[in-house]
């Protein structure tokens, strides 16, 4: 038979409540009761019981963490932080990969068996955050928010990072500058765009929109996109890209095209996944720290599990700076 609570209780002369206590290092236990606890456990092999934990105390010590896109080379570099900051904080992972809101909506996704849920992929129409507040489950966005205010959230400086990369493409001459940007409906994409944008008019430069791109953070966004440009009229001298995985897919489709990468035109992408900087792509991009992104949100999350997070909302802002390789050059 499995060896339970009570047994452990009788080795150590306790009471099975006193046994629970000890075990989750509750301050009502004296510390020598709470070694004789543990030690009586360690003899029995006992191992505690998240279900019976869970009834006791309310708390399953389980974090959601959805991710409706996991085929973005994106994702997986922050998942694994994620799960190792949550392991070091004593909860588990439980990964959920449904590859719409509507399906992760679902009453049987978001039940109470999650202390809390990490959103990874939210979009501004997103119905997870309203169905997550509306049954009291505490929540952070990551990397992504809703763009409204009083949230919880760890972000990048997209706006900044998409000022850097303008301002670099000003220094080196670019003046026919184009953009393939990520959804309208990200706030990730709107914000690299509007700071792409805003530090481009402070020089007096514009940027039609015959020269501009929106669509899926994919690496077919980008691959298809730069026929398109190259086709409008006077074609751009250099292309600032939503991410990383859309830049990988404009320098095919140049290699296909023949077009030389940084000669003919240079390319610029945002994240600095490990990918970029292999050889086959030497991409210069924007760097932000993802495993920090991660783990700054970890940490939130467990403030608001708490309540120890401030009432009035937290959006923890990670900086970027620009990281230069071998796709930008001078206006030739």
């Amino acid at each position: 038979m499995a060896v339970t609570s009570h047994d452990v209780a009788r080795l150590a002369g306790v009471s099975q409540p006193t046994v629970s206590r000890a075990l989750r290092d509750d301050p009502r236990v004296s510390a020598a009761t709470r070694e004789k606890v543990r030690q009586a456990a360690r003899a029995l092999a006992y191992v505690p019981s998240e279900a019976g934990r869970a009834l006791s105390t309310r708390a399953t010590r389980r974090v959601g963490v959805i991710v409706t896109d996991l085929t973005n080379p994106f994702y997986p570099h922050v998942v694994a932080p994620l799960h190792d900051e949550l392991r070091a904080c004593g909860y588990r992972m439980t990964l959920i990969t449904e590859r719409s809101d509507e399906a992760v909506a679902d009453e049987s996704l978001l039940d109470q068996s999650l202390d809390g849920v990490v959103l990874a992929t939210a979009t501004a129409d997103s119905r997870i955050p309203a169905q997550l507040d509306r049954r009291g489950v505490p929540f952070v966005f990551l990397n992504r928010d809703t763009g409204e205010p009083d949230t919880y959230a760890s972000v990048v400086d997209n706006e900044g990072g998409g000022r850097q990369v303008a301002e670099q493409l000003l220094a080196l001459g670019h003046r026919r500058v184009a953009g393939v940007f990520g959804s309208a409906n990200t706030t990730t994409g709107r914000e690299r765009e509007l700071g792409f944008r805003l530090a481009l008019a402070e020089a007096g430069v514009g940027l039609p929109e015959q020269r501009v791109v929106r669509g899926p953070f994919e690496y077919a966004t980008g691959y298809e996109a730069l026929p398109v440009l190259l086709e409008s009229g006077d074609g751009p001298t250099a292309v600032f890209c939503g991410n990383d995985v859309v830049a990988i897919g404009v320098l095919n489709a140049a290699l296909r095209t023949g077009v030389r990468v940084p000669d003919d035109l240079t390319v610029i992408g945002f994240d600095d996944l490990p990918m970029a900087a292999w050889e086959a792509f030497r991409l210069s991009t924007v760097r932000h720290d993802l495993g920090e992104l991660s783990r700054r949100a970890v940490r939130l999350l467990i403030r608001r599990i708490s309540g120890e997070a401030d009432p009035a909302g937290e959006r923890l802002v990670l900086p970027t700076e620009f990281v230069p390789r071998a796709t930008h050059a001078p206006v030739g």
